[in-house]
């Protein structure tokens, strides 16, 4: 009985969520803009993935028993009729919210959620009318929103609710957090607050020169704006005659900001009771759009009937795992094949004959494919499980590799000289793994290569590259994953060996045939768009040349990164004190909140200026961007950056990189990453070498502690003298920069001469600083107010030095309207080796988005071709080194740099060759040049 009561009880408790659909739509586009999305044809998904995701956490999370979604509708609303000029000066709504529109309430649909919309009204004049009718009828709604204007409609059982964000958790506004928030009465008010201040981002006038802590102050004492202008004689100040002004903007401002709450629509529960969704369409749409995360929360459980509403569970009730992660495809009509609906045949080759008559098969071809299966993904201490082969579709062969360390070498050993024979290519993805893990077994992997994943790489850099996104997006075919093998916990939990042989023959053989049909359709493609030379000379050479430097690795003097940590320590005591000393009191400087506190209520730096605000959280923002702005307010400013810049060197270099010395070779085995960046500059990563500080004195300390293999060897560090400035002279062809070059003038001298029109026998330090930061900076396209706040100059002056850079250099300014032009016309740009960036975003009506495109189309060519003719010069290096059989190891890429581990006996040979072949990697019309230095560890080199 005492059940039956409690479920009386619950069952009781009616929880509606109203969503406001553009706004979230509008966060979904923004929140991924810097990292977007795309499918098989270049379309951005983001916005789809971000909104989902969105609608999906609330039902998860909040278990709502009603819900609906609200649209604005595309006619012009009575607000338009009331003022012509409303929302006037917003921008076009993206073409990706546009595209993305339909497919969202696709998804809606699906999920049985109603879609609500009325001609006339906003999507919040809808809210606020369902709101209030459904409070009335024992209801608690929450407005799902992020836009303040809904402040006026909460009351005792209507509430914000603005959705996570950023880390925080999501944030509800009761009655009480509002006029708290807002400083006035009851939330009614805040219609009379908007209506004084105004709103921009709607149009609304308000009164002019009011903001709101002004309007604040007026509705705090005359409550309402109608009392306002009855007693506006009592108003002190300027404030009176500006409300005299502007008295008819403020009362149509006041019918502009009130949410109208009697728009002519029902509220029958039964429509927006929650749904069984349509599962069955839910599936096809994720699996068109391989939304990974929710198709396997679909397949994984069966669509009972909904529980009762007080039981509400999750319709999906599986935690989103790497969500940020997701990726869309291509929408299809059907859905992908696997493994069970292709045929195929996959031999198992697991005694000496069936070994010896593969290899005989093998060695008689110009091509195989191949896949290494390991017991984990580090390089070193890894084991071979097997190794798969393939040369025509849907067949392939499987070889186990015994555990016995003795058994596997002599299985590996069988397939030495098939690996080793230069005259077949070997085909595979991501090859370079596959290479090291064969190397610790002493076999080379020789002859030409074919990466799957590079080659797609140079088709769509932006996408995603993984064997699995590929097979479906070119096959149509979706390959087995490992966690079907393994379960969630992964290969660094449970090792290969433990799957049963069954499965395992089925999965690795399935990745090189997959490999292999891939390659088939991705050779065609580099063919047809041009870029199969930078393939065969670049990318896949460079594979070869990676593996070496991974294996070599790097040495790190502990001794001397442990005494340089003691050197932070101390640093850090005597900086912490002195900041102790300038606030008058202790305290955790760690802590945002604290450190907020002190800096902004305590000592009041920076007050009255926009950069100092509060996050949702209601804590100071103290990040590095705020405090770099106020740097020059106080004392303790300067002090708190450079505390956390050393804390930053201790934590991330000084105690990280000492721990991540491989045990069996004594080193720093970094990964580099040739598939990532979008520009084709490498990256690095466990851990990343290519982000060691070299600016700052106590960063490039750091680089002491990196050393020669032994006392025989030395480092020695090649750098290419500004290139990219070069690959600007060489592209605009501008006559003035490329004589400068030639005569091996001072570039940053003579720009400076002719900028401010003098010789450069008077040019000024000052002015060379100056004319420098021009020439890195309008190359990246920097804006008269980024190069105003880079030089702590008025923006006049900034403007004056920009265009007197392009007086001085007309053919740079043509090259950069070039540049966008052809992008424009189509869709990409190229570097001097072809490589292509595409920039769709070129031709988006919406200028921010434009603005970020265009400059990409300008400095994309000068970034890809720098990157090209270093990943040549490696190329060549390598090629020199192994020629001349010299032992010297080139270990570091490091952008423009190339550090080498030089035997002393090779000093000579080695830079001769390193210059020779970096600065002849590719000629242009100007010389490259190399600056060269060796020393006893990478600071003294560099």
């Amino acid at each position: 009985m005492q059940l039956f009561k409690i479920e009386i009880n619950l069952m009781s408790h009616k929880k509606l969520f109203l969503l406001d659909a553009y706004a979230l739509i509008y966060r979904a586009y923004y929140a991924l803009f810097s990292n977007p999305m795309f499918n098989s044809s270049g379309f951005n998904t983001s916005t789809i993935f971000g909104f989902t995701n969105t609608l999906d956490e609330v039902l998860n999370k909040e278990k709502p028993t009603h819900l609906a979604v609200v649209f604005d509708p595309p006619s012009p609303t009575f607000r338009h009729q009331l003022f012509p000029q409303y929302k006037a000066q917003r921008k076009e709504t993206p073409e990706e919210i546009i595209k993305s529109t339909p497919i969202i309430k696709e998804i809606i649909e699906a999920y049985r959620i109603p879609i609500l919309q009325h001609d006339g009204y906003e999507a919040d004049d809808v809210i606020g009318t369902i709101a209030r009718l459904a409070a009335l009828n024992g209801y608690d709604v929450y407005m799902m929103t992020p836009d303040k204007d809904y402040a006026q409609l909460v009351d005792e059982h209507i509430f914000i609710y603005k959705p996570a964000r950023s880390g925080t958790g999501a944030e509800i506004l009761d009655k009480n957090m509002v006029c708290e928030k807002y400083k006035i009465k009851s939330p009614e008010q805040f219609i009379e607050l908007l209506a004084i201040m105004g709103d921009k981002s709607d149009n609304i006038p308000g009164v002019k020169g009011i903001g709101e802590v002004g309007a604040t102050k007026l509705i705090a004492e005359f409550d309402t704006v109608e009392n306002l202008l009855a007693n506006v004689n009592r108003v002190k100040g300027a404030n009176r005659e500006k409300i005299i002004a502007d008295r008819d903007n403020l009362m149509l401002s006041k019918k502009l900001v009130t949410i109208c709450t009697d728009v002519p629509v029902l509220f029958s529960e039964d429509d927006y009771v929650l749904k069984t969704p349509d599962t069955a369409k839910l599936k096809d749409i994720f699996k068109e759009l391989n939304f990974r995360t929710f198709l396997s929360r679909i397949e994984g459980h069966s669509s009972p009937t909904p529980p009762p509403a007080q039981q509400q569970m999750s319709l999906f009730d599986v935690p989103v795992e790497n969500a940020a992660q997701e990726t869309a495809f291509h929408r299809k009509e059907h859905i992908f094949e696997n493994i069970e609906t292709v045929a195929h045949e996959y031999i198992t080759v697991d005694t000496p004959e069936k070994r010896q008559q593969l290899i005989e098969t093998l060695q008689n071809t110009v091509e195989f494919c191949f896949d290494t299966e390991t017991t984990g993904l580090k390089t070193f201490g890894n084991e071979l499980v097997g190794i798969s082969f393939a040369l025509k579709p849907h067949h392939a062969w499987y070889v186990p590799v015994p555990e016995s360390i003795e058994e596997a070498q002599a299985v590996v050993n069988d397939f030495k000289s098939l690996f080793e024979n230069s005259e077949i290519r070997k085909i595979g993805q991501n090859l370079k793994f596959d290479i090291l893990a064969l190397r610790r077994y002493g076999i080379e992997t020789c002859g030409d290569l074919f990466d799957t994943m590079l080659a797609h790489y140079l088709l769509q850099p932006e996408q995603r590259h993984n064997l699995n996104y590929l097979s479906e997006k070119y096959l149509n075919y979706s390959p087995i994953e490992i966690e079907t093998l393994i379960g969630k916990k992964g290969r660094n939990q449970l090792s290969m060996r433990q799957i049963p042989a069954s499965k395992i023959i089925a999965y690795a053989a399935e990745d090189a045939d997959v490999a292999l049909q891939l390659q088939l359709k991705l050779e065609k493609e580099l063919k047809e768009t041009g870029m199969i030379e930078l393939a065969q000379t670049i990318e896949m050479p460079l594979i070869r040349v990676l593996a070496e430097m991974e294996a070599s690795g790097v040495k790190i003097d502990v001794e001397a990164m442990k005494n340089f940590g003691y050197t932070l320590n101390s640093d850090s005591e005597k900086i912490e004190e002195e900041i102790y000393k300038l606030a008058a009191m202790r305290f955790n400087i760690a802590s945002p909140k604290q450190l907020g506190d002190v800096l902004f209520v305590r000592l009041k730096i920076g007050e009255g200026e926009k950069s100092v605000k509060k996050t949702k959280t209601k804590q100071f923002s103290t990040n590095e961007e705020v405090l770099a702005g106020l740097e020059n307010k106080h004392p303790i400013v300067s002090k708190i950056l450079e505390y956390r810049g050393l804390k930053k060197l201790q934590n991330t270099y000084v105690d990280a990189l000492p721990k991540l010395i491989n045990p069996l070779t004594g080193r720093i085995h970094t990964s580099f990453n040739q598939a990532v960046t979008s520009t084709g500059r490498l990256s690095s990563t466990d851990p990343n070498l290519q982000n060691i500080p070299i600016r700052e004195e106590r960063g490039r300390e750091l680089r002491k502690a990196f050393i020669p293999g032994d006392d025989n060897h030395l480092l020695l560090s090649a750098d290419y003298s500004q290139i990219e400035l070069r690959l600007m002279a060489h592209l605009s062809g501008d006559a003035n920069m490329i004589e400068a070059f030639r005569h091996h003038v001072d570039i940053h001298a003579s720009t400076a001469a002719r900028i401010y029109k003098t010789p450069v026998s008077d040019v000024s330090s000052d002015m060379r600083r100056k004319a420098k930061t021009a020439n890195f900076g309008i190359i990246y396209g920097i804006s008269v107010f980024g190069l105003s706040q880079r030089l702590s100059i008025p923006r006049n002056e900034a403007q004056e030095l920009i265009s007197g850079y392009f007086d001085a250099y007309p053919g740079v300014w043509q090259y950069m309207n070039d540049s966008i032009g052809r992008a424009r016309a189509q869709g990409y740009v190229e570097t001097l080796m072809g490589r292509r960036r595409y920039l769709p975003e070129i031709r988006s009506a919406n200028a921010t988005v434009r603005g970020m495109a265009e400059r990409n189309a300008i400095n994309a060519p000068l970034q890809g071709s720098a990157a090209d003719i270093i990943k040549l010069a490696m190329i060549r290096i390598h090629n020199a080194l192994l020629v001349n059989k010299l032992k010297s190891k080139m270990i570091l890429q490091v952008h423009d740099e190339l550090v080498f581990d030089v035997l002393k006996a090779e000093m000579e040979q080695v830079k001769e060759i390193v210059r020779n072949e970096m600065e002849n990697a590719y000629q242009l019309s100007i010389p490259l040049t190399v600056e060269i230095g060796t020393g006893k560890n990478w600071l003294e080199a560099h």
